[in-house]
């Protein structure tokens, strides 16, 4: 480790002994009555690295290091308090650092929905990056209303480009005049090239279910989107890959691995790596009602209530994969 790496890691040491939670530690610790630090403890503190210059990899890994700690602290946040029982099934930390999230960054979140997801990513972003939502076109909303789909539905859809900012701006310490709002079939051609990131985060069953034209119009917007070199972070419910299409299409929810790599591959993607993180072993994914009859479900009653023998279960069984846009 370079002394740059060295005295990042302490500084990060030292605020976390600084915070409220080490308050009576570092207390105790403190010089009193105004009395002097060692010399040579203070000249062990002095500026890293004083007359080299820093390399890009030291400042490469400096800055993951303070993103890293802010991100405990969005984790720790009390905006957080009810979504932090899912952190065991959705591992938030160690998604995003598979992702390459970065705070400077910015990143589009498709289909928000409650703001699990928003309340992490829009106070990381919201100093140096830039948050944008992506909700499905409305001819997938139109399908999935059904008979339901009348004028106050179709209202509330059209509308949504113009009313989610401020409802998602009550996620994060952002206004709402900081957040962009599309739906997947219109993207403007001006923020074409402008994207690093864009999270799938348990939403591509519904533009698969309906068929996949509806995959490949969403995708083809998110690559114009991205820059060149830009990511895809998706984590989504995953079928046996021996299921049948029609368990597989996404009415249930999952979808086959091999099907998703295939639409993001048609449509200029590469899949760079997969991973594990998201995984659960337990999760069997043959329920009558899909992943709905899992937790937070828990097909249809309250996350508090006892659904035995799947509460046991945990969340469903994710793939977790990161495509890039080819440079």
């Amino acid at each position: 480790m370079t002394r740059f790496m060295m005295a990042a890691a302490s500084s990060i040491a030292l605020l976390a002994a600084c915070s409220p939670q080490g308050a009576d530690e570092s207390e105790t610790d403190a010089p009193m009555n105004g009395e002097a630090m060692p010399a040579d403890e203070a000249d062990s503190m002095s500026a890293p690295g004083q007359g080299e210059e820093m390399s890009q990899e030291d400042s490469d890994a400096i800055a993951s290091l303070l993103a890293g700690a802010q991100l405990v602290d969005i984790l720790a946040h009390e905006r957080r308090e009810g979504d932090r029982a899912r952190d065991e099934y959705r591992n938030p930390m160690e998604t995003m650092a598979f992702f390459g999230l970065e705070p400077g960054m910015t990143i589009a979140e498709a289909l928000p929905g409650g703001g699990w997801y928003t309340r992490i990513l829009l106070p990381y972003v919201s100093a140096d990056g830039r948050y944008v939502a992506l909700n499905y076109q409305e001819d997938v909303w139109a399908q999935m209303y059904g008979e339901n789909w009348n004028e106050e539905s179709q209202a509330e859809i059209r509308n949504w480009p113009e009313t989610a900012p401020a409802a998602l701006a009550e996620n994060g310490p952002v206004s709402a005049d900081a957040i962009s709002a599309y739906m997947l079939d219109a993207i403007p051609e001006s923020e074409d090239g402008q994207g690093d990131a864009v999270l799938f985060i348990r939403a591509l069953h519904h533009l698969n279910r309906f068929g996949s034209e509806h995959m490949d119009v969403a995708l083809g917007e998110v690559h114009d989107f991205l820059k060149p070199g830009g990511i895809v972070g998706v984590v989504q419910h995953r079928a046996p890959a021996d299921e049948t299409d029609a368990r597989a299409s996404g009415d249930r929810g999952y979808m086959r691995e091999a099907d998703v790599i295939a639409a993001f591959e048609r449509n200029g993607f590469a899949l760079e790596e997969s991973s594990e993180i998201n995984a659960n072993p337990a999760d069997t994914a043959d329920y009558e009602n899909g992943v709905w009859m899992l937790p937070p479900s828990n097909g249809g009653d309250s996350e508090g209530e006892d659904v035995p023998p799947l509460q046991s279960v945990g969340e469903s069984d994710r793939m977790t994969l990161r495509f890039v846009k080819p440079e």
